[in-house]
């Protein structure tokens, strides 16, 4: 692998509060410890908690790699209103009065959101149209046709029954817009339906429960954060990674 690899070079598992974006928090980390190179493996949106995977230095290289797993995610779907980015953090667009639903009509629902499927990317999102990101043409008021992406949803569960929300657990592949799927969920029911809370809880081989918080880790010195952080050779000996580089 060429030069020896330090504390430095590995994976900080980070639970992301809630307001900040993905890059706030690689920026953070990288200007609080004084970090050539960091990166993270699948953006988390503002609204968003829970865990970021952070690479740090030489273990940028498998961030590409890293970024394919699959990821798990918990979250609440709120029933009844559509909003313009799909989730709570936008502007309300349609209100629609709940229909008489059961745990078992929704369910029904859920069963034809399981498995593969073809989603439309949002408008509000970081996909390039002609070189420009979709949410810069959105913020113009403009929309533009998108290509649909395979996805496959492993599992979608209900957590909880409490309309308008609705408490929920979904595992699937990379590039899935869960505030995408609330919405297409809302638009099956016929009264529409946005993502009011998210947290990641898996990204591949990794656990929130082996996250710290974001303000615990930035409170750290570089020597005491260098603890935390999941060396290079260990990340390459676990299933599912690649190849020393």
């Amino acid at each position: 692998m060429g030069p020896e690899l330090t504390a430095s070079d590995g994976v900080l598992l980070v639970d992301k509060p809630k307001g900040l974006t993905s890059h706030d928090v690689v920026d953070h980390i990288r200007r609080r410890f004084g970090f050539r190179k960091v990166g993270h493996c699948g953006t988390l949106d503002p609204i968003a908690t829970g865990l970021l995977v952070v690479v740090i230095e030489r273990a940028t290289k498998l961030q590409n790699h890293m970024t394919a797993d699959d990821k798990a995610y918990e979250g609440i779907m709120r029933l009844g209103v559509s909003t313009d980015s799909q989730d709570a953090d936008g502007n309300m667009i349609a209100e629609k009065p709940i229909p008489p639903l059961t745990q078992a009509d929704l369910e029904q629902v859920f069963t034809k959101f399981r498995g593969d499927l073809q989603q439309v990317p949002p408008m509000i999102s970081a996909i390039k149209y002609k070189g420009q990101p979709l949410y810069k043409l959105a913020r113009k008021g403009k929309t533009v046709e998108r290509e649909p992406r395979n996805i496959h949803i492993y599992e979608l569960r209900m957590l909880t029954f409490d309309p308008p929300n609705v408490g929920f657990r979904v595992q699937c592949t990379k590039g899935t817009y869960v505030r995408t799927l609330c919405s297409d969920i809302g638009d099956t029911l016929g009264c529409g339906a946005h993502l009011a809370e998210l947290r990641r809880t898996r990204s591949g081989q990794f656990d929130i429960k082996d996250a710290k918080p974001l303000d615990a880790l930035l409170n750290l010195t570089r020597e005491q954060l260098q603890a935390s952080i999941i060396p290079m050779l260990k990340l390459l000996r676990l299933p599912g990674n690649v190849p020393p580089l």
